[in-house]
């Protein structure tokens, strides 16, 4: 259902000035270590009484006002109290996108729980590896994953799996916790996608919760007349805390989308009256290509935030369903730095204005692609790129109380390969993004690839991202995957596509394109044809699969060209 027309007329967004956002940004973030024992929860519980009835979260199947929120989250309280959970234990979490989710971990983490969030998507040995690594005494899961996590757990395993609909969920007086809640205890797991391996999770402390909420509420603009449209996964930190928590501490509502659905989304964004949405990865170029999306939406929104956009979809995407600003970013959950690119250069993930480059240090260095590390001088330190050049991209870990913290892993071996030591100066310590950037003479970043898919051929690097983006923009090309594969007795690793076509696609075609517009040692010398690629919840290409793959036939009933 669409908004009224009136509405739509009295409603003209306009875009803040850069500089306004980011002043907004810093305000918002000021007081929070001021405030140690001030959590995100209590936030919520403040707006619970200013806010009372106003809606909070929002979805087909259940929602809450603010107050029913804070009750909510009590509830929660009350009930892990009331079973012994204490200060500090784990509890994990297998839930679908819901507003439940959100009040219950906003409840257990106020009383000092840890709550892993864990991908509903997982099963066997990987849901059996994100289990052990988060420890917990109790797991809490909707009724369909109940069965799927007492399995990995083993029938050993002295942890308890609940089913949340079931849970004794009863109103209480709520003692307080015997230790102390600051804002530097430990609020949330949340784990890596594992696109590369297996997932790691990511320690993520109440100060970090804030930081999200209050930095993104200030960039954003965000008041009480906002409305999020979330269809991410609430198991991860975008969909899960940003999204939502952006939002509720400005007093604005956001509705929970059971997940992404191209033919769905319009119709929620126009029923919800949203005037903003979270996107990640491929979600605007579905919507872009998507059939499903052929009329223009008469919608309010007044802002689309998120990263991933690709250069080539941006503009195409910004015109045709009339969103007035794009905000892209760039950060990592257990990330020490974020890029913002609220100027709306489209390709760009963000700068760092000259005055606040002194808080958020960053530094992109030269790489070696055949040792994997950064490249370093005759003084033993790491080299700085120049405008252009392609580098891994470094932010300086702080050991105080701002924004340059690295939190780490549940694994500590883990956590230290992250960290680089010795790069500009003997004993400072940067955070490794694992990603190679560049930037140009404006100061604007711009992704480059993830270092593990760049490959090496012909004595040249070949970045997977930038031969992707050539080859989705041949005709008959609806998506496309490019990796290295090895090839007996040959140095390096040869690129293949592996390509979703339009019944028009013109092998020839596509050949005379690629070639047309990438070096020759970057072309694709081998081609795979298929009905579909698969992605994680997020989009990302899932390529170990393909890699394993190769190019032998007899691995797969799809079409295999070589050149």
């Amino acid at each position: 259902m669409n908004a009224p027309a009136e509405k739509m007329t009295a409603y003209l967004p306009k875009v803040r000035p850069a500089s306004l956002a980011w002043g907004d940004a810093l305000a918002a973030t000021a007081s929070i270590s001021q405030n140690p024992d001030r959590l995100l929860p209590h936030l919520i519980e403040q707006l619970a009484v200013t806010n009372c009835h106003a809606p909070a979260l929002l979805s087909d199947t259940e929602s809450f006002s603010f107050a029913e929120l804070a009750r909510r989250m009590d509830q929660y309280a009350v009930w892990a109290g009331a079973r012994g959970l204490k200060h500090g234990d784990r509890v994990a979490i297998m839930m679908s996108n819901r507003p439940a989710y959100v009040a219950l971990w906003l409840g257990l983490s106020k009383i000092g729980m840890v709550c892993a969030l864990i991908n509903t998507s997982l099963n066997g040995r990987s849901l059996e590896h994100c289990l052990k690594l988060a420890a917990p005494r109790h797991v809490i899961a909707e009724q369909p994953f109940v069965t799927t996590c007492e399995a990995a757990l083993g029938t050993g395993s002295d942890v308890r799996v609940w089913d949340h609909d079931g849970l004794d969920l009863r109103d209480s007086a709520l003692s307080s916790p015997k230790t102390a809640i600051t804002i530097d205890d430990t609020a949330l797991l949340i784990y890596t996608s594992g696109t590369t391996g297996l997932p790691k999770a990511a320690r993520v402390s109440h100060r970090r919760l804030l930081n999200w909420a209050l930095w993104f509420k200030g960039l954003l603009g965000n008041t009480a007349a906002d409305r999020m449209y979330d269809c991410l996964p609430l198991y991860h930190s975008v969909g899960g805390v940003v999204a939502v928590a952006a939002t509720l501490v400005a007093g604005g509502s956001t509705v929970i989308a059971p997940k992404f659905s191209a033919r769905q989304f319009w119709d929620d964004i126009c029923r919800w009256d949203c005037t903003q949405f979270q996107y990640i990865g491929e979600l605007c170029r579905y919507l872009l290509t998507s059939p499903d999306t052929a009329s223009v939406p008469n919608h309010r929104l007044r802002l689309a935030c998120g990263n991933g956009l690709r250069a080539d979809i941006w503009t195409g995407f910004q015109q045709r369903f009339a969103i007035p600003q794009i905000i892209e970013f760039y950060a990592a959950t257990e990330g020490s730095f974020s890029l913002f690119n609220v100027e709306g250069k489209p390709g760009a993930i963000g700068r760092v204005p000259a005055y606040l480059r002194h808080r958020f240090p960053t530094a992109i260095v030269k790489f070696d692609p055949g040792t994997g590390q950064p490249v370093r001088g005759a003084d033993g330190f790491c080299v700085r790129v120049e405008a252009g050049e392609a580098g891994e991209a470094l932010g300086r870990i702080s050991a105080g109380d701002g924004a340059g913290r690295f939190e780490g892993y549940t694994d500590q071996i883990e956590s230290e390969r992250k960290v680089l030591r010795g790069v500009f100066a003997a004993g400072d310590a940067w955070f490794r993004t694992g990603d190679l950037m560049r930037f140009d003479t404006a100061g604007f970043y711009y992704f480059v690839d993830r270092i593990g898919d760049t490959f090496r051929w012909k004595g040249e690097n070949v970045s997977t991202l930038e031969v992707a983006n050539v080859a989705a923009t041949a005709p008959g090309v609806r998506d496309a995957v490019i990796y290295g594969i090895d090839v007996p007795g040959v140095d390096g690793k040869a690129g293949m596509a592996m390509l979703k076509v339009d019944s028009d696609f013109d092998l020839a075609a596509f050949r005379l394109h690629t070639a047309s517009q990438l070096p020759a040692f970057a072309v694709p010398l081998f081609l795979r044809i298929g009905k579909d690629i698969s992605t994680t919840e997020t989009f990302k290409h899932m390529k170990q699969a393909l890699i394993g793959d190769g190019f032998d036939p007899a691995a797969t009933s799809d079409q295999i060209f070589v050149w």
